[in-house]
């Protein structure tokens, strides 16, 4: 008789609905988290820090001193008590440099020394016929300038820039109304060309506060460099937990048409797991020095400290990996799904990279205290941009990759204590199995009544 086909794996609830909510939390998370973060950067905005320099020395303009550039700053300050989206700081040049070359600040207006006399030079008395008024030179106009800083991120850098030339733009505007009215009172009589001057006389000249290489992605290198540690860390920690587990028995080996299964070594939790930690420590080496060469040596990434990059480079993958394998070792498959939420789903949108932390929603300006790229991305900054500085963004990389050594270490390892101790075995031990089954054997002897003697021979 023909034994039963089994039924499909597709009329099976369960598959349907396990695999629908996992790829429904994945696909929501995802969504909400990526987009969430960036949608609406201009609407989040809140204390950009911005820096205006005045280095103005004023002047002498009718009988008195005068210096404009305090005006510009004033007008500034007033300007921003209604608006809490840029958070304007008055600094020394030196301050502002010192800053900008950290990445504490995503653009500056700066006025010149000579900015009053510059602007007073303006209205010096015109001659009174129009057509030696127009063939006249005009004196030079004064410039305000704006530094903008890539290095910090392009849209932050980006958004400094529109406010500051916004802030210069007026403050243009309100000194030309005062020299308008100068003239007036003059009773000079001021050709076309010479009122537009006056109505807005001073240009606004942007530069870049802190330059960077050709070869840097425009500021953004520091970012993708870390977000590749990150993966590399969490991919390489699922397959070595996979191939650990492949290696001890747990798991079977598919090559095309042909599996690989070996024999079960009943092996602890602990023992696994260290087991894989000493395999991503090994690797993270082999990661971090491949990431370097790729990058620097074949792309010509424009990068400094190679010694120092190539440290970092190999401690990120390994704290990053064995985080990920604690996961793993505690939660099993959802494991993986964690690692993804935690190191990519929740962790690029508040790295802080490409939309400043000061533009996105409170929700992941709280995520970015923990979540590890963010400090990761700011050491790597310091590397690449900011010459190493332990104070531009190094230190608390280093100190976060501790803390999270030690956290992804003690709850790992006591995780899988806990389960060894509990006798919570991946696979039930021979002696544990023999054990239930000698008890087995026993009952059922105790519960089957014995035979009756057979009768004796006649």
């Amino acid at each position: 008789m023909p034994s039963p086909q089994p039924s499909s794996a597709l009329r099976s609830p369960r598959l349907w609905i396990g695999s629908g909510l996992i790829l429904a939390v994945v696909s929501t998370l995802f969504a909400l988290l990526y987009v969430g973060g960036n949608v609406n950067p201009k609407g989040n905005l809140r204390d950009l820090p911005v820096a205006v320099v005045n280095s103005d020395r004023g002047a002498e303009a009718g009988g008195k001193r005068v210096n404009l550039g305090d005006q510009v700053v004033s007008g500034i300050k007033k300007s921003a008590a209604d608006d809490n989206s840029i958070d304007w700081q008055i600094l020394s040049r030196k301050e502002a440099d010192k800053k900008l070359g950290q990445g504490k600040l995503f653009g500056a207006l700066v006025v010149p020394e000579d900015f009053t006399a510059t602007v007073t030079g303006l209205t010096n008395p015109q001659q009174k016929q129009q057509k030696q008024a127009e063939q006249q030179k005009q004196p030079a106009r004064p410039a305000l300038t704006v530094l903008t800083n890539q290095s910090a991120g392009s849209i932050g850098s980006s958004m400094a820039s529109q406010a500051t030339q916004k802030a210069a733009h007026a403050a243009s505007a309100r000194i030309g109304k005062d020299l308008l009215d100068r003239a007036a009172a003059q009773k000079a009589p001021l050709a076309p060309a010479a009122k537009l001057t006056l109505a807005d006389p001073a240009t606004v000249k942007v530069t870049d506060g802190h330059p960077l290489g050709s070869h840097s992605a425009m500021g953004l290198s520091a970012f993708y460099y870390a977000l590749v540690l990150v993966v590399c860390g969490m991919l390489g920690a699922n397959a070595i937990h996979s191939q650990v587990d492949t290696a001890l028995g747990y798991l079977h080996a598919d090559f095309g048409p042909f599996r690989q299964r070996m024999p079960v070594q009943h092996t602890s939790r602990v023992r696994t797991l260290a087991i894989g930690t000493v395999l991503m420590l090994a690797f993270s080496v082999v990661m971090g020095s491949l990431v370097e060469v790729a990058t620097v040596g074949i792309l010509d990434m424009d990068a400094s400290h190679l010694g120092l990059l190539w440290l970092y480079s190999v401690a990120t993958i390994a704290v990053v990996g064995m985080s990920a394998l604690a996961l793993l070792a505690a939660f099993g498959v959802p494991g993986m799904l964690l690692s993804a939420i935690i190191f990519v789903a929740m962790a690029v949108p508040s790295a802080g990279a490409t939309v400043p932390l000061q533009a996105l929603p409170d929700f992941f300006r709280a995520l970015a205290e923990f979540e590890p790229l963010r400090p990761i991305t700011g050491g790597m900054r310091s590397i690449l941009y900011y010459d190493a500085q332990a104070d531009a963004g190094l230190t608390r990389a280093w100190v976060s990759m501790g803390i999270a050594l030690v956290v992804s270490v003690l709850f790992g390892f006591g995780v899988t204590r806990l389960y060894d101790r509990k006798g919570m075995h991946r696979i039930p031990r021979p002696a544990d199995t023999d054990e239930a089954t000698g008890s087995d054997d026993a009952a059922g002897a105790a519960e089957t009544p014995e035979a009756a003697p057979a009768p004796a021979a006649g």
